[in-house]
């Protein structure tokens, strides 16, 4: 059976879709390309078991639709497996039929967040054959392909059609054992692709790695805005040897220099501690460096030296607001003293730290906003964050935020086109001018003299340069990204023209 695990072009004038981002979807002006590594898990896990997998991302590779369907019409896959988020899903419901022209034999699948939340929906709308729900879709995935064959059933969480109703093979249960998974094929998954366009990575070629799924803090429910909770219902890691003995074959095979884990919060405690003394005692610590998501309030500096020794360089945290408020009614579980204490532990042990922040929250008045815009100007200015990325909070399909917004008569649309963070989505006491304009001033404190100096004075090396230089490049992109004229463009037509 021929397999091909896809991401079919999307013809837009908004850049590069992040499709493969772990809970936020974004397009960027300046291209980026994210490893997708659980439908690299897919293709690999697919692979060792024999079958003939083909990695199709055409949004990486840069192609033109017709062309990737006439690809589509020459090797006409068994299956086709496509990831979609709420912004996309239209578009891929348009594909999957073009899909069904060229290629009328071939079976599809969609899987996800947005296809998690209404499954349904993909069926109502389109000509998709199935729908994969929750997050272990290279599992499942596999025992749909055994079964299309006739060997077995497939797991739960699958929807299709049978005899004019949608029916389901039951639901998503989390039960994988990922040390039992073949590490993901670098080259049949094309890693190079995805080892230099990404902000992530200081030195260049890097690669990611993803040992959990997804996040460990799981206090009643998790981040309500996180389109993962939906779907794992619990955090599952591998062991910290299995994911040493990766970065090993990274190093030895790929000459691999950085590598960010994308797990949605790094494990913690003895499991941290283990997987950094292994990267001392291994040697790695002097090889590359390694990055994560971290949340405040998790480590002691203890913890934070030691990532240090063990070459840790990039640590990405949520600093969603400086509001009491709004971090209790997203259910972050932490203070904005953690966020400040934190931030500065990790910079005085040797660590990079990078800011997420979000504005146009429906309970946030511009005055509330701009206490979490001079929060993140102090610690960029004084140093004790390096990076940053501010986008729109989106409230997505599935999530507690999503059913809050409804309740609460906050949306302003369910068109899913419009989830994509060019514009806000919900009502604020902002206006959305006011919005945009918070997000991009928040960038230009890239412009700021005080920060500008810092930034020149740290500059050690040759690679510091160009990371400087590569940053100042993104920050025009970003701010090119929240343009309100940027807001009003879309989808081109199926043929991509």
């Amino acid at each position: 059976m021929k397999v091909a695990v896809s991401y079919p072009p999307i013809p837009t004038e908004k850049g590069s879709p992040l499709l493969a981002q772990n809970r936020q979807f974004q397009y960027f002006n300046e291209p980026t390309f994210i490893y997708p590594c659980v439908p690299a898990a897919a293709a690999s896990l697919l692979a060792d078991r024999g079958y003939d997998v083909m990695w199709d991302d055409a949004i990486s590779e840069e192609k033109e639709y017709s062309r990737w369907l006439d690809d589509v019409s020459r090797d006409a896959p068994d299956l086709i497996a496509i990831e979609t988020k709420a912004p996309t899903v239209k578009w891929y419901w348009r594909v999957i039929g073009d899909i069904k022209r060229v290629s009328p034999e071939t079976k599809t699948v969609l899987y996800g967040d947005h296809v998690t939340a209404y499954p349904e929906e993909s069926l109502l709308n389109s000509q998709v054959d199935y729908v994969i729900t929750g997050g272990d879709y290279d599992f499942t995935l596999l025992t749909l392909a055994k079964y299309l064959e006739g060997k077995g059933k497939p797991e739960g969480g699958i929807w299709y059609r049978e005899n004019g109703d949608f029916r389901n093979t039951g639901v998503f249960t989390q039960r994988h054992n990922l040390n039992e998974e073949p590490f993901i094929d670098r080259d049949l998954t094309k890693w190079w692709l995805y080892s230099v366009h990404n902000g992530n990575f200081k030195y260049t070629p890097g690669t990611y790695t993803m040992v959990g799924r997804d996040c460990w803090y799981r206090k009643d429910g998790g981040c309500t805005f996180c389109s993962w909770t939906i779907h794992y219902p619990a955090f599952n890691v591998r062991l910290p040897e299995s994911l040493l003995d990766e970065v090993g074959r990274l190093i030895d095979k790929y000459g691999i220099v950085e590598i960010f884990d994308d797990t949605g919060t790094f494990p913690i405690g003895p499991w941290l501690r283990t997987f950094c003394k292994g990267m001392i005692e291994r040697g790695y610590n002097e090889q590359l460096y390694f990055g994560c998501n971290m949340r405040f309030g998790a480590l002691s500096f203890d913890d934070y030296k030691l990532m240090k020794k063990a070459n840790f360089r990039f640590i990405l945290y949520g600093l969603e607001s400086a509001n009491q408020k709004t971090l209790d009614l997203l259910n972050k579980g932490v203070t904005e003293k953690q966020q400040i204490d934190t931030c500065i532990k990790a910079a005085k042990a040797g660590l990079d730290p990078h800011l997420t922040i979000m504005f146009g929250y429906p309970w946030e008045t511009k005055k509330e906003a701009m206490r979490t815009v001079q929060l993140a100007k102090w610690l960029l200015k004084k140093g004790y964050a390096k990076t940053w990325q501010v986008t729109i909070v989106i409230p997505y399909p599935g999530t507690p935020l999503f059913e809050m917004a409804k309740a609460n008569g906050w949306l302003k649309t369910e068109d899913w086109e419009r989830y994509d963070m060019r514009a806000p989505v919900m009502k604020t006491p902002m206006s959305e001018g006011e919005v945009m304009e918070i997000v991009q001033g928040l960038y230009k404190v890239a412009f700021d003299p005080e920060f500008v100096v810092r930034k020149v004075i740290g500059i050690r090396s040759l690679e510091d340069l160009k990371f400087l230089v590569r940053g100042a490049k993104n920050i025009f992109g970003h701010i090119r990204d929240f343009a309100p004229e940027q807001t009003t463009q879309g989808l081109r037509g199926r043929s991509g023209e």
